[in-house]
């Protein structure tokens, strides 16, 4: 079918089918409120217990296709190596609009939109450090099941902060458990069910640049069968010329228990996206006019315009030992993205299946704890470009067919030399395939083909020192294939003869957690070969090549502390939590950068926010949190080392007011001295006068209301 024709067609039934489910869940969760005898008095309601993220009342235990919060910690402790769990106090108690907001106060993370929600950067431990769009060597999850595209590459703009209970993240090789092995690791977003979100929410924010975000949920229990279901909607018109914004989403998933031991879940993501791109600035327009943007972003009104829906099915049977999950998903995606050079025009299919089994058994008489799986992600891409012609189609200037296939068998056994002592050992194995047709050789031949495959082994050890104390290493393999962003560059006709990214990382570290305190600690070194690197090619074009060597070596540290307790009434708290990353990364003696850093993400970042208000467990709960995000030495923006962007300090303050029965309201404010920054860059051979920066916001305020009934 053409594609045009399919986008239409996905533009016409996607608010339908947001409609038709909304309307759905209203009336489920009317007919669960008078089949369990609710008629919303607050005696009978399911209310929010904030602090756990669970639901109390009469909703039943939790799904077992989706870890409660206090699960998916306990599964993490086990990880010999750097890991972290996002709350949801901590993404619902103030504004988290972008992948930056949500994993602000995760250590290793570098996390930086460029505008509104669109196209952010994301580096953990240094990935992907050169893409200049979209994302490469992190895996994105929702409830474990990925949302990359099957030859690797990312996007953020699917992914909705509000319908999500907790993220977890996975640094470099630690996310093995989901079949991945790549420097970066994953983030898992993972969703409320009707068993721990009963009941409604209704939630608005408002702000600066005329930012507007709304919510609804409802959820609920109807026999073996429970559903959770949220649309959101939000808009801005952003604070650079040319960035507004309009994101309509919808997220959902309906279980069906089988007895006590195996349930099944269907989820359902819909998003329809219109998003404004303000382009790049030179350095010296950035700091002089952060506001702005480059004509051409008018005149040929470059945007990136979304429409998906994904499917997922997972299916989880609990074992003597363990459990064993099944599923598969779907995801349909059109892309509309003019940009000043081209208008790009795609029509993606992504489809997969995975399974995963774990289990605690014994060997020689001591605990051995199995987990293993395997993953399958196809994909097919109709790529098409146009001359764009005040951003709208005009000549056909190429048309390809780019399919994808990877295969990842994994494996890891923990094996307990005593109680307290866990040797860890694990492998990764993948076969990759892409495969690109060229419709359109006028141009020049774009077909070609490459196989990929790889053996990724994992060693770990674990000591558990007292009950709240651990102490890790690991040593880890990964290796990324290249994707077709990389494969089939503009700058060029013709395959590239690219070779899969490798690296090889050791890690040690300890975790510390009391009800006072709590601390993370690691320090990692990865030795990177064939790193994929994007380089000047001429007529302000890049192409990907494999860089020789590299190493990318640094420090995470992350922590929570009680500073004092009733310090001026009863009750009170004063706390502090902080996120510190030391991060180095560094050509190693290259022919032509030599030592030079690798450019795009700052030496030192920090965040930290000090904290006072009443102490969990009140009746009513409040705060009030000045906090600061701290970059205090200028990083490179190109390989030669010839540019930099420049140090900066941001003040915020935060204040929120809990009520037990539900409702919570919040007021924020940001960059509160107005201070003119550079958020994101894109990385470049030799900067010279490129227009590479991205300012990022300037002061704003932001307040919301949330109701649970």
């Amino acid at each position: 079918m053409n594609p045009s024709i399919m986008r239409r067609r996905v533009e016409k039934t996607l608010p339908k089918i947001a409609l038709g489910l909304y309307a759905g869940a209203s009336l489920l969760a009317l007919f669960s409120g008078n089949a369990h005898g609710q008629s919303g008095s607050p005696a009978t309601t399911p209310t929010l217990n904030v602090q756990g993220g669970s639901v109390g009342g009469n909703v039943e235990k939790e799904a077992i296709t989706i870890p409660s919060p206090e699960e998916a910690r306990k599964a993490l402790e086990k990880i010999p190596g750097g890991v972290s769990l996002v709350s949801e106090q901590e993404l619902r108690e103030g504004r988290a609009s972008t992948v930056k907001e949500v994993l602000d106060y995760v250590p290793g993370v570098f996390a930086q939109p460029k505008y509104g929600q669109e196209d952010a950067r994301l580096a953990i431990r240094g990935s992907g450090l050169s893409r200049n769009f979209h994302l490469r060597g992190v895996r994105l999850l929702l409830d474990g099941v990925p949302i990359n595209q099957a030859d690797g590459g990312g996007d953020f703009q699917e992914i909705d902060p509000l319908a999500f209970r907790y993220v977890e993240v996975y640094r470099g090789a630690n996310a093995l458990q989901f079949g991945a092995a790549s420097l970066g690791g994953a983030v898992n977003y993972v969703s409320p069910t009707g068993r721990s979100h009963g009941g409604y929410l209704v939630r608005q924010e408002f702000g600066s640049y005329q930012t507007s975000r709304s919510q609804f949920a409802a959820g609920g229990v109807l026999g073996a069968f429970d559903y959770y279901i949220t649309p959101t909607y939000s808009h801005s018109l952003g604070y650079r010329d040319h960035s507004d914004q309009d994101y309509y989403r919808l997220n959902g998933n309906v279980g069906y228990r089988f007895g006590d031991g195996a349930e099944t879940r269907f989820y359902i993501t819909a998003n329809n996206i219109n998003q404004a791109i303000p382009g790049s600035l030179t350095r010296d327009i950035a700091f002089r006019q952060p506001n702005s943007t480059v004509d051409t972003s008018f005149s040929r009104n470059t945007k990136r315009d979304i429409d998906s829906v994904r499917l997922n099915n997972k299916t989880t049977f609990l074992t003597a030992g363990g459990e064993a999950t099944l599923g598969v998903f779907y995801a349909d995606k059109a892309l509309f993205h003019p940009l000043s050079f081209a208008v790009i025009d795609n029509q993606e299919n992504n489809y997969g299946g995975y399974a995963r089994i774990t289990e605690e058994t014994n060997l020689f008489g001591q605990r051995l704890d199995l987990i293993g799986g395997l993953n399958y992600f196809g994909g097919k891409n109709h790529a098409k470009q146009y001359a764009n012609v005040g951003g709208n189609r005009g000549a056909l200037s190429n048309n390809v067919e780019e399919k994808s296939n990877t295969f990842e068998l994994y494996g890891e056994a923990a094996y307990y030399l005593r109680p307290d002592i866990a040797a860890i050992a694990g492998a990764q194995a993948t076969y990759a395939e892409r495969n690109l047709v060229d419709l359109f050789p006028a141009n020049g031949i774009d077909s070609g083909s490459r196989e990929y495959q790889s053996l990724n082994p994992k060693l770990g050890l674990r000591w558990d020192v007292a009950q709240d104390w651990q102490v890790f290493t690991n040593l880890s393999w990964a290796s990324e294939p290249p994707a077709f962003s990389e494969l089939n560059p503009t700058a060029t006709p013709g395959f590239a003869p690219l070779a899969p990214q490798k690296s090889r990382t050791l890690e040690i570290g300890t975790r510390w957690r009391t009800a006072d305190y709590a601390l993370e600690l690691a320090a990692y070194r990865a030795n990177v070969e064939d790193e994929l690197q994007l380089l000047d090619v001429g007529g302000g074009q890049t192409q990907a090549r494999n860089i020789n060597k590299t190493i990318h070596q640094g420090i995470e540290l992350g922590g929570e502390a009680t500073l004092l307790r009733g310090a001026w009434m009863e009750g009170d708290r004063i706390s502090l939590r902080s996120a510190y990353t030391f991060s180095n990364f560094r050509f190693d003696n290259d022919p032509v950068f030599r030592d030079n850093a690798l450019p795009g993400a700052p030496r030192h970042y920090l965040r930290a926010e000090l904290r006072y208000g009443a102490m969990e467990g009140q009746a009513n709960g409040w705060f009030i949190a000045p906090n600061v995000e701290w970059v205090p030495e200028a990083y490179h923006v190109d390989n030669a080392n010839t540019s930099k962007t420049a140090a900066y300090a941001l003040w915020g303050l935060r204040g929120g007011y809990t009520i037990r029965e539900g409702g919570r309201i919040f007021l924020e404010g940001r960059n509160l001295l107005d201070k003119t920054y550079i958020a994101s860059t894109s990385a470049a051979t030799t900067a010279g006068n490129q227009a590479l920066f991205n300012p990022g916001d300037g002061r704003a305020v932001y307040a919301g209301i949330e109701w649970r009934f």
